[in-house]
């Protein structure tokens, strides 16, 4: 881990390195998947750490992953009435879902 005062360390003493040891950096490696969106064929790009996040929350729903983003679609454009960066979207409400508690399953 890289210490404070050393270039390219942290700013504070005692931070912990966000790299695991095992970290794996295919994580990062985009993957496009076509879907369906309440019925509209489309193309989606996310990294493969969004997808292992979508498919828990489709897990803890009993549904697919498909469901999962046309309730997304659904529900921003009821909401907010669109949104221009799905994609970002889609990864923002993956973070909110893991900082949330626990879920009862």
């Amino acid at each position: 881990m890289a210490q404070a005062g050393k270039q390219g360390g942290w700013p504070v003493k005692d931070c912990k390195d966000p790299f695991k040891s095992d970290f794996d950096m295919q994580q990062i490696v985009p993957v496009s998947r076509s879907i369906r969106l309440n019925g509209f064929a489309t193309c989606l790009r996310l990294e493969v750490v969004y997808w292992r996040i979508l498919e828990c929350i489709a897990e803890a729903n009993g549904c697919s992953v498909s469901a999962v983003l046309s309730y997304i679609d659904r529900e921003v454009h009821l909401r907010q009435g669109g949104v221009r960066n799905f994609s970002g979207l889609v990864r923002v409400i993956c973070v909110a879902w893991l900082q949330e508690p626990p879920r009862i399953r």
